[in-house]
């Protein structure tokens, strides 16, 4: 006969009674043991969407343009790129007076977007300044508050981890511009294609190159220029560096990427007044014109075909009327956050 023993308002349990409580009480805890290392796992997960975005950083820097900024002496500064935001504040009709308040303020920012199909990115990157200037406003020149132009990089999804670029298109003023790599098969579409997309090595990958105009700030493909006795500014991306230039002929600089649809950022101020007037019309009032933002960029001879902004909301599109010979190329897309 089992001994007995004596636990807990001395209630009889045999030995076997008292060893199968030991190992009940053994599960529970390891039970409590499991159940908080889950919690602690949960509480230190990488929160939802962070790998995505970074995935979106990564595609987004490895086709980021090495970005020639041409100055211009009478005010280095007005050519030097920045964010939207740069003096704390997304009213936009101040921009014009805060530029040059302080230039350390004008730290190199641009901004970007990817659309997706099931065949190819489409990568945006927007470069913006406070001022589109003239020396000489008086003879009627152009000039406005505010000014927003960039770069369209198509990029095949070819099975490699960054794809392969067959095209990119510019925004200058209200034209656009066509290129494409010497080794693209794309042709020309209802546009002419305006040139080829040279590049230049930068932290071991070959980058599209770009270069922008003093003053007005038009983006075309760089002509190869060594712009050896020229002013110029040489902007290289950074996840998350924004650099700001010594002087108007700085050869080392960086810009950082900034998401358009990132949080409290372009994308969420579109139906601010203090930022756009109307839909994607910056909120100037120094000067005469305006800029606008990427989802109301506009080729003035693009006709029927096209109503404007689908450089950004419609790439498919309007890729598609550019140039031919474009092989498979889907106009189904897989995510289009400006119009989702």
């Amino acid at each position: 006969m089992n001994k007995m023993i004596q636990v807990h308002h001395d209630h009889p349990y045999t030995r076997t009674d008292k060893e199968k409580l030991g190992r009940g009480k053994r599960g529970r805890a390891v039970l409590f043991v499991v159940l908080m290392f889950a919690l602690l796992l949960a509480n230190t997960a990488i929160p939802a969407g962070s790998a995505s975005a970074a995935s979106d950083l990564d595609l987004a820097y490895r086709w980021a343009p090495v970005h020639i900024q041409d100055t211009d002496s009478s005010d280095y500064d007005a050519d030097y790129l920045t964010a939207i935001d740069f003096d704390g504040d997304w009213d936009t009709s101040n921009n014009w007076e805060n530029q040059s308040v302080d230039p350390g303020r004008l730290k190199g920012t641009a901004y970007y977007s990817i659309v997706e199909t099931t065949t190819h990115w489409f990568i945006l990157y927007a470069f913006y300044h406070p001022r589109d200037w003239t020396d000489f406003p008086f003879f009627g020149l152009d000039e406005h508050e505010n000014d927003l132009e960039g770069v369209l990089t198509v990029v095949r999804k070819d099975g490699t981890e960054y794809g392969r670029l067959e095209a990119m298109v510019t925004v200058f003023h209200k034209d656009f511009y066509s290129f494409k790599p010497s080794d693209s098969t794309f042709t020309n579409g209802q546009e002419t294609i305006d040139g080829t997309v040279r590049y230049l090595s930068y932290d071991g990958m070959n980058h599209p190159v770009t270069f922008q105009e003093a003053k007005g700030h038009g983006i075309k493909a760089w002509d190869g220029t060594s712009y050896a006795n020229t002013d110029v500014i040489y902007y290289y991306p950074s996840r998350d560096v924004a650099g700001v230039p010594k002087g108007g002929n700085d050869r080392n600089v960086k810009y950082k990427l900034v998401d358009i649809f990132a949080p409290n950022g372009m994308w969420d101020h579109r139906f601010d007044p203090k930022t756009f007037s109307s839909w994607g019309a910056f909120n100037g009032n120094n000067g005469t014109g305006g800029a606008n933002a990427p989802w109301a960029w506009d080729d003035k001879d693009d006709g029927g075909q096209l109503k404007g902004g689908e450089l950004a909301t419609d790439p498919a599109k309007l890729i598609s009327i550019y140039f031919g010979n474009l092989g498979s190329f889907s106009r189904e897309y897989v995510r289009n956050p400006y119009i989702s």
